[in-house]
C-alpha cells in the first residue's frame, strides 16, 4: 500500500503503460522541430522511428525543460486529493526540470500547509532515471512514509550507473560534449566514444574504442567492474534506434550476468536530440557512478 503520490517526468523513458500500471504521474518534456513543437503542453506527439528517421536525414531539433507550471499542474492535483507527493526529477546536471519541481513544490506547500512535497534530484538521465523511479516505485509499493521513501532516492541515485556510446559524434559536437576536431577525427577513424554521467550528473566522456562492437564490449566491462546487483535486480538498455546493436549487448549480458530481467526502450525524443542515432546506453545498480 502506498502512502504517497509519485510523480516523475518523461526524460525517464519509461513507456507510458509503465506509468499507467504503476499510478504514476509523469511531465513531459518538448522539443521544437522544424517550427513545430512537440510534446510539452503543446498535444502534439511525434513516433520515436519517425524522429530518428528524421534526424538521420539532417533535422536539428531543440529541446526545452519541464516548466514549474507543468510541475504544479501535475502535483496540485494530488494534494486536493489529499495527498503527499514524491517528485522524481531530470538530473539538475543536464537540464532545469528539477529546478521546476523544486519551484512549484515550494509554492504549493505555502498553498497547502497541510500537505507535503518532497523533490529529489535523480542525477540521472533516459531509463538510468527510469531505473531509478523503478527502485523507487518498488519501495514506496513496501508501505515506507514518503520521509522514508525521499531517503531511499537519495541514497540510491549514487548507485545508478549510466554508460553508453554514441554511433556518431554530430549531435554530441553540437551539444558542446566534444569538440568539432574530435568529432571529425573520432568519425573519420571509427572511433566510439564512451561516455557515462557522473556523480553530479553531468554526462562525461569517460574512454573511446575502435569500432562499434569494442565500444559495446566496454559498457559490460564497466559494467563488471562496477555492478553490485542482487539475483532480482533488473538491466535497463535504451536505444536510438539501433535494434541490432542492442541484440549484441543483450547477448554480452546474458553470458555475464544470466538470470537478471532486461528492460529495453527507445531513448526518447528529448534526450535523443542531444545523444542521436545509434545511442546505445546501458542501466545498472552499483557500488558508486
Amino acid at each position: 500500500m502506498r502512502n504517497f503520490a509519485i510523480v516523475t517526468d518523461s526524460a525517464s523513458d519509461l513507456p507510458a503503460e509503465y506509468f499507467q500500471e504503476h499510478d504514476i504521474a509523469c511531465v513531459d518534456l518538448g522539443f521544437n522541430l522544424d517550427g513545430v513543437i512537440y510534446g510539452g503542453e503543446s498535444g502534439n506527439k511525434m513516433d520515436v522511428k519517425v524522429f530518428y528517421d528524421k534526424l538521420r536525414q539532417g533535422a536539428m531539433p531543440t529541446t526545452f525543460q519541464v516548466t514549474p507550471e507543468q510541475a504544479r499542474s501535475a502535483i496540485e492535483p494530488l494534494l486536493k486529493a489529499g495527498q503527499d507527493v514524491l517528485a522524481l526529477a531530470f538530473s539538475s546536471g543536464l537540464s532545469g526540470t528539477a529546478n521546476s519541481f523544486v519551484i512549484a513544490a515550494r509554492d504549493l506547500t505555502e498553498e497547502y500547509p497541510e500537505r507535503h512535497v518532497e523533490v529529489v534530484d535523480s542525477l540521472c538521465a533516459s531509463m538510468g532515471e527510469g531505473l531509478f523511479v523503478d527502485y523507487v516505485v518498488k519501495k514506496a509499493d513496501e508501505g515506507v512514509s514518503l520521509k522514508e521513501a525521499r531517503d531511499y532516492a537519495e541514497n540510491l541515485k549514487q548507485h545508478i550507473c549510466h554508460f553508453f556510446t554514441v554511433d556518431n559524434l554530430f549531435h554530441l559536437k553540437r551539444g558542446g560534449r566534444v569538440s568539432a576536431a574530435t568529432a571529425v577525427v573520432g568519425t573519420m577513424l571509427n572511433i566510439k566514444p564512451v561516455l557515462h554521467v557522473d556523480h553530479e550528473g553531468h554526462l562525461i566522456a569517460i574512454g573511446k574504442a575502435m569500432g562499434r562492437k569494442k565500444s559495446i564490449s566496454a559498457l559490460v566491462d564497466h559494467m563488471k567492474e562496477l555492478q553490485t546487483m542482487g539475483e532480482h535486480d533488473p538491466i535497463f538498455i535504451s536505444h536510438g534506434d539501433c535494434i541490432e546493436d542492442v541484440e549484441y549487448l543483450i547477448s554480452l549480458l546474458k553470458a555475464n550476468f544470466p538470470g537478471h530481467e532486461i528492460k529495453v526502450n527507445y531513448v526518447g525524443n528529448v534526450i535523443g536530440t542531444h545523444s542521436g542515432a545509434g545511442t546505445l546506453a546501458l542501466f545498472f545498480l552499483g557500488s558508486h557512478r
